[in-house]
């Protein structure tokens, strides 16, 4: 996929290669057409920006295929619909990531999330394309999961031509036309092409893998500012005071220093355990069970992406099983009895590690514990029509506790 030589862009090429991906990926036929391409003899192959301009090398068009350019075609607006851009500054930010070898090590992980499910089905695989198959990582997974699972050596040597542009990490590049340039998409426009593609396979999931229904899922619930303040508060009381620190000898404090033949442990900041409990009662409709498991998604970004640091635990009156966080779709939300989440609670406070976070998930028809647990809670409640008022038919002026002062509280929706 290395251009050798400079030539005119044959359009007529690239837009039959457009068409064919539309053809065989009808679903992502808004976003492949809201893409406006602009000629380049800077950049390698294809790459994109932010703001949804895609930058064609003549060359690259030139020499290959149409089938193998439609992937292409897909695989770059892969990468704007799954805003690469905003979540490789993100965790730039976050894990202090800097440098181009970073960011081509987030372009690898970006496309490795992109590239296990994409290709096949009338889409043929471009010469080059890299999947975590190469370096024997699991398939399924997030850019932001990949990033951990490998580091730039002589098994990544060759992918150093490698450049998706500014879309798929975030990191300006010199063929960029920037926000004002000619031919963007604003942020309306860009979030409405998102919208309109998760729409399309929503309408049809069984056309498209499961990457992209589960993208789609997210996408079709946009973040609403109840969201943004669980996480604010999951971070808030991740990042407290106890939250999250240990003692270690690993590294001896400095005070040993004052203290000739003593070694004394140091304070260490380790990333937060977080228990997630969610009110699998009867009360609790299944499109609310839905939403908490969109909340489990946004609750492990909150927390770096450490989906590993995660357990969910179903409880309606008794605590089910405790599942570590590996797909939030896959979490069997058992229960739809009565309601009581001191048991969750109980069962939480018993896993080990035990968590620095508590999250629960209900409508607040539940009782609470009677002493405040040993880590920060947060509660997120499901709205009510009648908020005061219980589902008991035995007691219908029956109002519930609120939520003990010693929670966080968040009212989601």
């Amino acid at each position: 996929m290395k251009p050798d030589a400079v030539g005119r862009l044959d359009r007529e090429k690239l837009f039959a290669a457009r068409l064919h991906a539309a053809r065989v990926r009808p679903y992502l036929a808004t976003a492949l057409f809201a893409l406006h391409p602009v000629e380049s003899r800077l950049v390698p192959t294809m790459a994109v920006d932010r703001h949804w301009r895609c930058y064609v090398s003549p060359v690259f068009v030139d020499r290959t295929p149409v089938e193998e350019l439609a992937g292409v075609w897909v695989h770059e607006v892969s990468h704007l619909l799954r805003d690469h851009h905003a979540r490789g500054d993100a965790v730039a930010a976050e894990r202090g990531l800097t440098g181009p070898g970073e960011r081509l090590r987030m372009n690898i992980a970006a496309d490795f999330e992109i590239n296990d499910d994409v290709y096949g089905e009338g889409l043929a695989r471009p010469e080059g394309a890299v999947d975590p198959t190469l370096l024997g990582l699991p398939e399924g997974e997030l850019m932001e999961d990949y990033l951990r699972l490998f580091r730039l050596g002589p098994h990544t040597q060759d992918l150093v031509w490698l450049d998706c542009g500014s879309g798929a990490d975030g990191l300006e590049r010199e063929w960029d036309l920037g926000p004002d340039g000619a031919h963007g998409l604003g942020t309306e426009e860009r979030d409405a092409v998102r919208f309109r593609v998760a729409q399309g396979i929503s309408a049809r999931p069984g056309d498209a893998p499961k990457g992209w229904r589960r993208w789609a899922e997210e996408a079709f619930h946009p973040p609403q500012p109840w969201r943004d303040l669980l996480g604010a508060a999951i971070r808030s009381a991740a990042s407290g005071p106890g939250a999250g620190e240990d003692y270690t000898y690993g590294r001896p404090s400095r005070r040993s220093v004052g203290l000739p033949g003593v070694i004394l442990p140091s304070l260490r900041r380790r990333p937060p355990q977080v228990s997630v409990v969610i009110d699998t009662s009867g009360s609790v409709s299944d499109a609310e069970l839905g939403s908490a498991l969109l909340e489990v998604a946004a609750i492990a970004r909150a927390v770096g992406g450490r989906r590993d640091l995660v357990t969910v635990l179903p409880c309606d009156a008794a605590v089910r099983i405790a599942y570590p966080l590996c797909r939030a779709e896959g979490i069997p939300l058992l229960g739809g009895g009565g309601t009581d989440l001191r048991t969750g609670f109980a069962r939480a406070l018993r896993t080990r590690p035990r968590p620095d976070v508590m999250v629960v998930l209900t409508d607040g028809q539940t009782p609470w514990p009677a002493t405040r647990p040993p880590c920060r809670t947060v509660v997120g409640l499901f709205p009510r029509q009648r908020a005061a008022r219980s589902w008991n038919e035995n007691d219908p002026d029956y109002v519930p506790e609120a939520p003990p002062e010693w929670a966080r509280v968040v009212a989601i929706g």
